[in-house]
């Protein structure tokens, strides 16, 4: 019943706000460019027959009422900002696929009980000032004024931000909305990854967000001669690292959903023909399930506390980051599967391994998301692509798991 060819189009118009030589977008909340974003995305809501306000925070609402004004909304979200020369799909979707849900219901005279509420939340990324989710945040009740202050590259503040683009920081509380006020949130995303192209399936239904646990290892030596030193005595940290690293991503393949990533590594002093004194490297060690991810980051500190001894090299572990993962509601995805049966398509469910504003309703509300093929797993990335097809089969799927939300 959604409009295909009209959820594209509008795809393609909110493409064209901070579009980049490259033909990707850069789209960084609280800038002219995203004030220009929200006006468009502020008229497709309108003609969607929805009401329009932005909260404290910056979060863009299209409200259309149900029969019953006082029951739960049932809210579709995701967001429009971008990561540096990012994609077109990437949160939009999302976005345009909840107003084209509430516009159909809205040109079919469609009655349903619950309120419905499309959020385009503020800062999903976190590009511009290092600090993500933060319109997500604001409504669970959950941000501080604390990190409000994280700040730019240019050192200007969230709240400062905030001020210049007309939000009165101090206020942000004013964005939490009452958890007795909604019945649960969905959100239509693309995959990100490979899994469904390789499956050969237009979409999926997402078991849970996995919660990245972002580590810094520290493994000092002893710098020395790099052909007067005998292999039998040295204190190598290097070697260290790359016997850790091995195990580490071993490790992670013994489990389903486990991933681990060592993204950034040093090496001091760095010299031709010297033994390095010291590696530093990060891990990003990630799990739809905690126990699981507790169980992976017990593994290979015991190893790598074994190789340290072995090579009498000292190991030094720091925790950057951690945030629980988030199971989405049975009850949800319950739902979700009933709606790939009604449009035909086969129900398959798969995690997340990327994170998204609804990891922060997991003591909020019950959650559910639903995802699209991903050409070559690409995102964050001018090539990002999906099929109109397959934007449009999303779209259909988030429509009858609407209703179906809306209609209870």
């Amino acid at each position: 019943m959604i409009n295909q060819e009209r959820l594209w189009n509008r795809l393609e118009e909110l493409s064209e706000f901070g579009k980049q030589a490259s033909g990707g977008i850069t789209r960084f909340s609280f800038t002219e460019e995203e004030k220009k974003a929200k006006a468009l995305v502020a008229s497709y809501m309108e003609e969607a027959g929805m009401t329009v306000r932005e909260d404290a925070v910056g979060n863009l609402i299209g409200r259309k009422e149900g029969q019953r004004k006082d029951a739960p909304a049932v809210l579709i979200g995701s967001h429009i900002d971008t990561v540096p020369d990012g994609g077109r799909f990437d949160g939009a979707l999302g976005v345009i696929a909840g107003i084209e849900v509430a516009q159909t219901l809205h040109e079919q005279q469609i009655q349903h009980d619950h309120p419905i509420e499309v959020y385009a939340f503020t800062d999903e990324e976190g590009s511009r000032f290092g600090f993500g989710m933060v319109g997500s945040r604001g409504l669970a009740g959950i941000l501080t004024s604390e990190e409000l202050q994280h700040r730019d590259a240019n050192g200007v503040s969230i709240a400062e931000a905030m001020k210049e683009a007309g939000f009165d920081p101090e206020q942000y509380k004013d964005a939490a909305k009452e958890p007795a006020t909604v019945k649960g949130y969905v959100e239509l995303h693309i995959e990100q990854g490979r899994v469904l192209e390789q499956r050969g399936l237009a979409a999926g239904i997402v078991s849970g967000i996995a919660g990245p646990h972002w580590m810094k290892w520290t493994i000092a030596g002893e710098a020395g001669h790099a052909g007067a030193t005998p292999m039998a005595i040295r204190k190598d940290p290097l070697m260290a690292a790359a016997e850790m690293m091995q195990f580490i991503e071993a490790e992670a393949k013994k489990y389903p959903n486990a991933v681990t990533t060592i993204g950034q590594i040093s090496v001091k002093p760095g010299g031709v023909n010297v033994i390095p004194a010291e590696v530093e490297f990060t891990l990003d060690l990630r799990d739809i399930d905690e126990k699981t991810r507790d169980q992976v980051e017990a593994s290979i500190t015991a190893h790598a506390q074994e190789v340290s001894r072995k090579r009498a090299v000292e190991l030094r572990l720091e925790t950057m980051q951690r945030v629980e993962p988030v199971p989405c509601s049975e009850s949800i995805q319950n739902v979700i599967q009933k709606a790939f049966n009604k449009v035909d398509v086969e129900p398959f469910q798969l995690p997340s391994g990327a994170g998204h504003d609804g990891m922060q309703f997991k003591d909020y509300c019950p959650i559910g998301m639903i995802f699209i093929r991903s050409k070559d797993g690409i995102s964050h990335n001018p090539a990002e692509w999906s099929s109109i097809e397959d934007c449009g089969k999303g779209t259909e799927i988030l429509y009858e798991t609407v209703l179906a939300l809306a209609i209870e």
